[in-house]
């Protein structure tokens, strides 16, 4: 761990000389990609120098232990940085964990009425809901890319783009099947119905990232349908694109342009492209695929949103919460946090 923490420290330190020089300072591309790499040590670097310092303290607390005069507060100073060594080691320890090279990306998420007719479509209408004003809470940006309204209310299916910092990083736990155990509005009876919703999260893609032929595209226009004013019926704009290898099909028609649209919907579809992609990486190294908080594949049940008893379960770490309300109203901050943390545990347990 330390020899890697060494190597840390000499690159950020090569990185400061770097960034203060003509070249780099008069490259814009050179200068910005520097200073994320410098960004991204800088945790770990600032954690060790902390480390150095402690053990310098205790070095120096160790060689007073038998003078007569400072014996006793340096015994007491040791007990101290001890233990403010191990707290070191272990934040280091986590800081040291190889990162999701998605985390600090945008992210498309793509929910989706499931199992229960209209009130799955109901209920995906709920959960978009929620992700939108949990985006609200920590400021990040939500843009509706395309929807289709369910006949009695919510979405059978509605993609959107939220952009804001880290957003992978906090959502990524959140593919797979939600369900929902409550009186539905279409219910006469009065008997508790279970639904489920399918959430999808997908990292936004750049053109690096992968690259689509042309060729494998075909590219349909029409009339969209919905909000979108007056022309909105008559006017060409609603764009479908279907990849042929892989017969993926997106649409996009929330724009007023065909242009925007196309934009939008060729962005979903290298998102949805790449997910197939570390899937099937995935899928490839089982072990390492079922060590991780959830496979993200949608038929994975990972939380029970219970209306009854106000709670919230979430099947993969066993975490329970009876705040069901403020859920709905975008008080995810528990649960995330305890996703992120189980995972941050595996990671260190080498799981």
């Amino acid at each position: 761990m330390f020899e890697r923490l060494d190597a840390i420290k000499v690159k950020y330190e090569e990185l400061t000389e770097k960034l203060s020089s003509p070249e780099v300072l008069g490259d814009y591309n050179q200068l910005k990609k520097l200073s994320k790499e410098q960004k991204d040590l800088e945790p770990s670097y600032m954690k060790y120098n902390e480390y150095k310092k402690v053990i310098s303290n205790l070095e120096e607390a160790e060689m007073l232990v038998n003078d007569p005069e400072m014996g006793e507060m340096a015994k007491m100073e040791i007990e101290e940085l001890s233990a403010a060594k191990e707290t070191l080691i272990s934040e280091l320890e986590i800081l040291l964990i190889p990162k999701d090279e998605n985390d600090d990306k945008d992210i498309i998420i793509e929910i989706r009425g499931a199992a229960g007719g209209d009130e799955a479509n109901i209920f995906a209408g709920d959960l978009f809901r929620m992700y939108s004003r949990y985006a609200d809470k920590v400021g990040w940006k939500i843009e509706v890319i395309n929807s289709e309204s369910g006949t009695a209310g919510g979405f059978s299916q509605i993609e959107a783009k939220i952009k804001g910092e880290n957003v992978y990083s906090k959502l990524k736990y959140e593919s797979g099947s939600h369900r929902v155990q409550r009186i539905p509005v279409t219910e006469s009876n009065g008997r508790i119905q279970t639904s489920t919703a399918t959430v999808l999260i997908m990292p936004e893609v750049e053109d690096v990232d992968i690259d689509i032929n042309p060729n494998d595209l075909r590219i349909d226009v029409y009339c969209a349908s919905g909000h979108g004013g007056q022309g909105v019926n008559t006017t060409p704009s609603a764009v479908r694109i279907t990849h042929l290898p892989t017969n993926t099909v997106v649409t996009c028609q929330n724009e007023r342009s065909q242009l925007q649209n196309k934009a939008q919907a060729m962005e979903v579809l290298k998102a949805r492209l790449y997910q197939a992609e570390q899937e099937r990486l995935d899928a490839e190294v089982g072990n390492e695929r079922r060590s991780k908080i959830g496979t993200g594949d949608r038929s994975e049940k990972i939380r029970t949103y219970n209306y009854p008893q106000n709670r919230v379960t979430d099947h993969r770490i066993g975490f329970t919460t009876n705040t069901l309300d403020r859920v709905m109203d975008g008080a995810l901050d528990d649960i995330i946090e305890a996703l992120i943390t189980e995972d941050l545990q595996r990671k260190l347990r080498g799981e």
